[in-house]
């Protein structure tokens, strides 16, 4: 897990030199503060739409470049919207689809659309499906793992048991967005609640920020729902 002292950790490198920096944000609600104030690993739940992974991926690249961390690494499940059949390729190209929502955080954290790829070359962000992460150590890394309620309980199990020394782990995930029809997440997090090492934030309709008409949209839909 994390090393519990503040600033770099123990097994921290030095900073990375780049020729652009993260712009820096402010909380737009009580529980963006929340998660932005906290120094502990996170767990981050409800609506889409309330900056979950964005918010994520900024304190990654904050610690990162503050010298904190070597890398960060974007996990999640390879588990599609709607079945698309087989996806020729290498296992990079098959992937790359679902790396596109951290290209565009990237892009708008740096302000630059080749951001991501620079980043990436240079070994400083990684991206992987839980599909390869059995057999592997994770060291001196921010981790932020998305879309959780599309992950297996064993999914989860295999992800936090690679951590190793200096790392800190950010779960994200929206059970009301679940594509697998039996998910681990519930019972994942009941454990998770029982550490001191982890706070959870739950976002609500009133937070979420991506726009009005989708806030409006949810706020609509779940009235109708609930009438049925």
């Amino acid at each position: 897990m994390r090393n519990s002292k503040k600033g770099p950790g123990r097994f921290a490198k030095q900073q990375h030199s780049m020729d652009f920096k993260v712009k820096n944000i402010t909380a737009l609600n009580d529980r963006q503060s929340k998660v932005l104030r906290s120094d502990k690993n996170l767990v981050l739940t409800g609506y889409a739409g309330t900056g979950k992974t964005f918010l994520t991926s900024y304190i990654a690249y904050q610690e990162m470049f503050a010298g904190n961390y070597d890398r960060l690494i974007y996990m999640r499940s390879a588990v599609p919207t709607r079945n698309t059949g087989f996806l020729p390729g290498t296992q990079e190209e098959k992937l790359a689809i679902y790396e596109a929502p951290y290209i565009d955080i990237a892009s708008e954290l740096f302000g630059r659309g080749d951001a991501y790829d620079i980043l990436k070359k240079k070994g400083l962000v990684h991206f992987t499906s839980t599909s390869y992460v059995r057999g592997i150590n994770l060291r001196n890394a921010m981790i932020v793992v998305d879309e959780t309620q599309n992950m297996t309980y064993h999914e989860l199990d295999s992800i936090i048991t690679r951590l190793n020394d200096n790392c800190r782990i950010m779960f994200c995930g929206d059970i009301r967005q679940a594509d697998l029809y039996k998910n681990g997440l519930e019972d994942f997090y009941s454990v998770l609640k029982k550490m001191d090492e982890f706070d959870f934030v739950d976002f609500k309709k009133e937070d979420i920020v991506r726009s009005d008409l989708v806030r409006n949209y949810i706020i609509k839909k779940e009235q109708i729902l609930n009438k049925m």
